[in-house]
């Protein structure tokens, strides 16, 4: 069992107490090293891979995680990566959840280009015609990303014109969700699959999925089982669910007028990052000479929405909202009762009612989720739910993206010690995992791929704060000569 092990079940005693924070030391020079040499092994000159086996493409939310640590290593790279991510951006303003490689073999990843066939069925909705990319989306964490790249090197960034050029693409991206992804028209962004919100398996979205026809299992080829172990994996069933339901919305054009969108959702996290990066527009909107106040009302609208739409004061969290029906006789519009740890990420929300975050702050640790109580790292679904699982894909395991933006939301709500101590887990678990793309929660044990992007970016970031809050070293004075 590594040192970020922690052993919790029926009969089992809670997690022991996180070690105290250390000093940034030489074990943090050794991770720091490590961490850099997998950003740079991973860079393609333009953009990062989240994984060369898994992933060997640039995915949306990967590269705003990968240019938030890049930064600490290479603004000017982390600067470019957003820069390439967002020249893959459509004339609708969506930011496709994958921009593809042409080098990279068509049987490395599926589904594919030629399965997406963005360049043509998507050429009404403003797919740019000389790359291939997804249809779909992923969390909006990229003008949140830009910002902290920006604050890296403000003169580097001023002198190449960086927020010049992403401020319009990052207001465009943010529109298209208000204006075409109001779905449910109370002010919050839907997304219409479940790659979407990024938590791709997660539990909240098998009813949603139980009405979705999947796709015939001969008219695909999974090629992520050449690469991950089927056990932790979708299934085959998730899977066809999620190619026909691709494959609609491709049909319709990605045009999302046009679409009919049988997977129709409000997730809470997609949304409060939606309201993180509003007010990291708002800052980049300043610091340009413009009017900042239409992001702060943004943020602030979207907030009162999330609260309004998502908040269940039963749960103690935010839970997602299905905007359709079920067979099972639920009306369209009810919140999905499972609990995931997308749940949590409104804590990014700086202006939650006070007894809203105080009933977060209290799930967090409690029995559903049991940060610093029974496990170490914040588990991405119910330890309680029947459909837990610490080792199939996200439905349950740990994933250091969500510890990383659950940290912040901690340390936003005045909770510096429960920040500090997840921060200092979550840098345990980086350097005993090799940073794996996620950790099963009990054990702490690593899963999937190894050397992943964010893991290690996301680690660079939480060691350069560290190294910031430092002491200097005393000066000890030089031996003087004998006269």
């Amino acid at each position: 069992m590594t040192s970020s092990a922690v052993a919790v079940g029926p009969g089992t005693a809670p997690a022991p107490p996180p070690a105290p924070a250390r000093p940034f030391g030489q074990a943090d020079r050794a991770l720091r090293r490590r961490a850099c040499r997998v950003l740079l092994g991973s860079w393609t000159g333009h953009s990062t891979v989240p994984s060369h086996g898994l992933y060997p493409h640039q995915w949306s939310w990967d590269s705003a995680f990968i240019a938030i640590g890049l930064r600490h290593l290479s603004p000017l790279r982390a600067q470019r990566e957003l820069e390439t991510l967002l020249g893959a951006q459509w004339g609708d303003g969506r930011v496709p959840h994958i921009v593809f490689n042409r080098a990279v073999p068509l049987g490395a990843y599926f589904p594919s280009p030629d399965f997406w066939r963005s360049s043509t069925a998507g050429a009404a909705a403003g797919a740019p015609a000389a790359l291939e990319t997804s249809g779909i989306v992923q969390p909006p964490v990229h003008a949140l990303a830009a910002w902290l790249v920006h604050r890296a090197d403000p003169a580097s960034s001023a002198r190449r014109g960086f927020l010049a050029r992403v401020y319009p693409r990052l207001v465009a991206w943010h529109r298209y969700l208000a204006d075409r992804r109001d779905l449910g028209g109370g002010g919050l962004a839907a997304v219409v699959h479940p790659w979407e919100p990024g938590m791709d398996n997660s539990p909240c979205w098998d009813g949603p999925l139980a009405r979705i026809e999947p796709a015939a299992a001969d008219s695909f080829r999974r090629a992520d089982l050449v690469h991950g172990a089927a056990a932790d994996r979708p299934t085959d069933l998730d899977y066809g669910r999620y190619v026909r339901l691709a494959a609609e919305y491709r049909d319709h054009g990605y045009r999302d007028a046009a679409a009919p969108h049988p997977f129709a959702v409000e997730d809470p996290g997609f949304n409060a990052l939606l309201v993180a990066s509003e007010y990291a527009l708002a800052r980049i909107a300043r610091t340009l000479g413009g009017v900042p106040d239409v992001h702060r009302e943004r943020a602030t609208a979207l907030t009162d929405a999330l609260v309004e739409r998502l908040w269940s004061p039963e749960a103690g969290q935010f839970l997602s909202r299905d905007l359709h029906a079920d067979g099972a006789g639920r009306t369209a519009g009810q919140l999905v009762t499972a609990r995931s740890a997308a749940g949590l990420l409104p804590l990014l929300a700086p202006d939650l009612p006070p007894a809203v975050v105080e009933a977060l702050l209290d799930t967090v640790r409690g029995p559903h989720f049991g940060l610093g109580t029974t496990v170490r790292l914040l588990p991405s679904y119910d330890l309680r739910g029947a459909a837990f699982d610490p080792h199939r894909y996200w439905r349950g395991p740990a994933w250091f993206n969500v510890n990383w933006l659950l940290e912040r939301g901690l340390r936003l709500h005045g909770a510096g010690q429960r920040a500090d101590a997840l921060a200092e887990e979550i840098l345990r678990a980086a350097a005993d995992s090799h940073f794996a793309e996620y950790l099963d929660p009990h054990t702490g044990a690593g899963r999937g791929a190894r050397d992943f992007g964010w893991t290690a970016a996301l680690a660079l970031d939480l060691l350069a704060r560290r190294a910031r809050q430092a002491p200097a070293p005393v000066p000890v004075p030089a031996p003087r000569k004998d006269s």
